[in-house]
């Protein structure tokens, strides 16, 4: 794996499903009481193979876990989560707040701005977004702090998601919310998890990722860009048949060294089969086992895998 970043610390456990401070596309936080008791006990090493805002690696009770993700962004900022201690996260982001005169609702309410719940506090922090932006786009440095300003941008964004332009500059407008107590609570309990297990975060496509260390006491979990649904990350051709038969062929070679393994796809959406999938289930019954999930993204987040509540999700496992 070429580019990683390792921090031990100890075990802890609170027993409480931890939710992602980032809305990132297609979480699957609220697929979690689903997932999760299919999940083998007595894991050794997690790896969370397209961890996305790692709601499901951060849950998982495991000796070490790996959250691997291509997006090189995702990584910086999970490595300064990891590296920097909470204290310094949480005075770093109220720094950027009060110099750029961005809202603090958990302080001074949304009376103070002139705004209201319904309305949302777009309009007071739209200017000081913007030149937290500018000014994030224009910084040269890439260190761990750059990055937590990157976060803050993500806090105030529409929908708090992450999107660059091809021009690499953060690009989202300005959101209604601002870095109020929920989100507070997501960031402590999502930093004190990283803080809590032996973790690693690579930046690796699928099939650069080095298995060659994975015995059968470690477990490999995939929630891949899914092939027949409409989201940012398989528009201009991010994730077509080829990479979906890659992904295929990446997890029987698990399969042959023992590995356990579990994949998050959809069968069937919106009128559309995912033939190859389907094609590669049925002539794999023998081996691997199809869990049906019952959930739909019809009010879930915008630009989530899949609105249609016909959606097929499933969960393919092999134990």
């Amino acid at each position: 794996m070429k580019k990683g970043y390792f921090c031990v610390f100890a075990m802890v456990n609170d027993g409480k499903w931890i939710q992602s401070p980032l809305n990132y596309t297609g979480g699957k936080y609220r697929l979690l009481p689903q997932i999760m008791p299919y999940f083998p006990k007595g894991i050794h090493t997690f790896v969370d193979l397209f961890c996305g805002g790692g709601n499901v690696g951060v849950n998982v009770d495991c000796r070490k876990l790996v959250l691997n993700d291509l997006d090189e962004h995702l990584f910086c900022l999970f490595h300064a989560f990891g590296e920097l201690d909470k204290e310094t996260i949480f005075e770093t982001i109220h720094r950027t707040i009060t110099e750029y005169g961005l809202s603090d609702s958990t302080v001074n309410g949304y009376e103070f701005y002139g705004c209201n719940g319904s309305d949302g506090l777009s309009r007071y922090n739209k200017e000081p977004f913007l030149r937290l932006r500018d000014d994030f786009n224009a910084e040269q440095g890439r260190d761990v702090f750059h990055y937590l300003r990157l976060y803050t941008l993500i806090i105030y964004s529409f929908n708090n998601q992450i999107r660059f332009n091809s021009s690499g500059k953060f690009n989202l407008p300005v959101g209604k919310r601002d870095f109020n107590a929920k989100m507070q609570e997501k960031l402590s309990d999502f930093v004190d998890r990283l803080k809590s297990v032996r973790c690693s975060f690579t930046c690796e496509d699928f099939r650069n990722f080095d298995i060659s260390l994975l015995t059968g006491d470690d477990f490999v979990y995939m929630d891949p860009p899914y092939l027949i649904t409409c989201a940012t990350y398989n528009e201009k051709n991010g994730w077509n048949e080829d990479a979906e038969r890659d992904l295929l062929r990446f997890i029987d070679g698990l399969h042959e060294r023992g590995i356990r393994f579990a994949l998050s796809n959809v069968l069937r959406s919106k009128g559309k089969e995912n033939r190859i999938l389907t094609d590669w289930a049925s002539a794999n019954a023998g081996r691997y086992e199809v869990k049906r999930l019952h959930y739909d993204y019809a009010n879930s987040n915008y630009h989530t895998k899949d609105r249609n509540k016909n959606s097929e999700e499933v969960l393919i496992v092999n134990y």
